[in-house]
């Protein structure tokens, strides 16, 4: 029996006991319209009042930071980067685009580099994103939350891969741009330092202590960092307070995030937020990046609420050595319809913590083992001789089409083949994406000399996505945006 659920056209959720060599139940082709995708690049950009405060503009914060929050549920509007003007440096899609390929092949090599130490972490490698530089920033996700009482608005970007919050706090010692006011703790009534003895002070890695105040450092594989002293602080979402939040006061900060205040780290750990929510939320929350071009915000949820009825789940797989990371089981790859033949092995993370499949929001391009990708592409190819080639691929992409001129093309369906029989087949405009806005469009996947498998944001854009910490499952819709 086939089980089929229609998410958005020629996007499904299947849960099948078939044969995994059979076709599946739907349609093996879908279509791509080039002319409305490359029209999307074209950058929308509504004005953001960042500088204003919540005290300033109560109405303000309520439309910037979050929705309404509803019984055991806290909600928060998410912004793809491009759709924040005080952080987009060009306006020309080739270049967003060039920089944040860029950006992702630090991002990916940091995450590779992290998970291969073996025993615990190095400074150098403890954290999870990766920046090129302050004129290009980093991060793709971002939401607005207020810190400290009065509430100050912050942007922070999200990430699943890290087990700390940060922003950078007065006095600055060394800060770089960011589109709001610095926080200064001095402002904040209920901004309290952690001593060296607490437990807050002993869960996170890499701690010092300085004149009996726990001190942090976050340093990055690009040499950036943040260093600063570890607080309790309040943290607002929309209408809804936080209290006793431990953050990172960030004193000294290079080559990080342009734009954003800091970080808001979503990993599985104690130290993340939502390891630091705990019995509130349930450990859960979901989140939905929002498709590039799409005017509408993505979301970030929080709480039992925030799991929907009808989703797709998919266990979780612990990793001792990364135990941040949400790794989830991969067990093939389909094009048009039909499995590609790569063994399990290749996806499967060993005992020794090497290899498996990571969900992560910080990386754009989802990356496979040499083996699996090139499998994977050459199955693509195959199914798409009714399309022009370009002579050379473009930046980490080596599988790329002129459809200069087309209206629509038809293309294969690509399918993610999981664990215990959740099929997930993605929307064409989440693997065949434009490069330029002339025409360029590139097979949206690229190889890994690791072992690492990594499912990236692009592949994740238009889904509901949620994490069930307490229980060990991630899920695939059944809701999209």
């Amino acid at each position: 029996m086939v089980l089929v659920l229609l998410l958005l056209p020629l996007l499904f959720l299947t849960t099948s006991t078939s044969s995994p060599s059979h076709n599946l139940s739907y349609p093996n082709f879908q279509h791509l319209n080039v002319k409305q995708t490359i029209a999307e690049t074209k950058l929308k950009v509504k004005p953001f009042h960042t500088t204003k405060q919540p005290q300033e503009n109560k109405k303000a914060k309520t439309e910037t930071i979050s929705e309404k929050p509803e019984s055991g549920k806290l909600k928060l509007k998410l912004f793809h980067r491009d759709k924040i003007p005080t952080f987009t440096i060009s306006r020309d899609h080739r270049s967003r685009f060039n920089a944040r390929m860029k950006r992702d092949s630090k991002r990916v090599a940091a995450v590779v580099r992290r998970i291969a130490g073996a025993s615990g972490y190095e400074a150098e490698e403890f954290g999870s994103d990766v920046v090129s530089g302050m004129e290009q920033g980093s991060g793709e996700y971002f939401v607005r939350i207020g810190v400290g009482s009065p509430p100050k608005n912050q942007y922070v970007v999200i990430d699943s891969g890290s087990d700390i919050i940060w922003v950078q706090c007065q006095p600055c010692t060394q800060c770089y741009r960011q589109s709001d006011p610095v926080f200064n703790p001095e402002d904040s009534s209920s901004y309290s330092g952690v001593s060296c003895g607490s437990t807050v002070c002993s869960r996170v890695e890499n701690a010092g202590c300085q004149e009996g105040r726990c001190k942090y450092e976050v340093s990055y594989g690009d040499g950036s960092y943040t260093k600063g002293t570890l607080a309790l602080e309040t943290v607002t979402l929309g209408g809804t307070v936080i209290q006793n939040v431990a953050i990172g006061c960030g004193h000294r900060n290079q080559g990080m995030f342009v734009g954003a205040a800091g970080l808001l780290g979503l990993g599985s750990g104690p130290m993340s937020f939502v390891g630091q929510l705990g019995g509130q939320t349930g450990s859960m929350f979901s989140y939905c990046l929002v498709s590039r071009g799409i005017e509408s915000s993505g979301s970030l949820e929080f709480g039992r609420e925030s799991v929907p009825v009808g989703a797709s789940w998919v266990s979780l797989i612990h990793n001792p050595r990364a135990p941040s990371f949400y790794y989830i089981g991969l067990s093939g790859l389909g094009v048009g319809g039909l499995r590609v033949p790569i063994s399990e092995d290749v996806f499967r993370l060993s005992e020794l913590g090497e290899g498996g499949v990571v969900m992560d929001t910080g990386t754009a391009v989802t990356r496979l083992p040499v083996a699996a990708y090139d499998a994977f592409r050459d199955a693509f190819i195959a199914q798409t001789t009714n399309l022009p080639r370009t002579s050379s691929g473009v930046s980490i992409f080596d599988t790329c089409y002129d459809l200069n001129g087309f209206m629509t093309v038809r293309v294969p369906t690509i399918s993610f083949y999981f664990l215990g029989g959740p099929i997930l087949t993605l929307p064409a405009r989440n693997f065949l994406i434009p490069v330029d806005d002339v025409g360029t469009f590139c097979f949206a996947f690229a190889s890994s000399s690791s072992g690492l498998s990594i499912i990236g944001n692009i592949q994740q854009e238009g889904i509901e996505i949620s994490v069930d910490g307490a229980n060990g499952y991630v899920g695939f819709g059944p809701n999209v945006c």
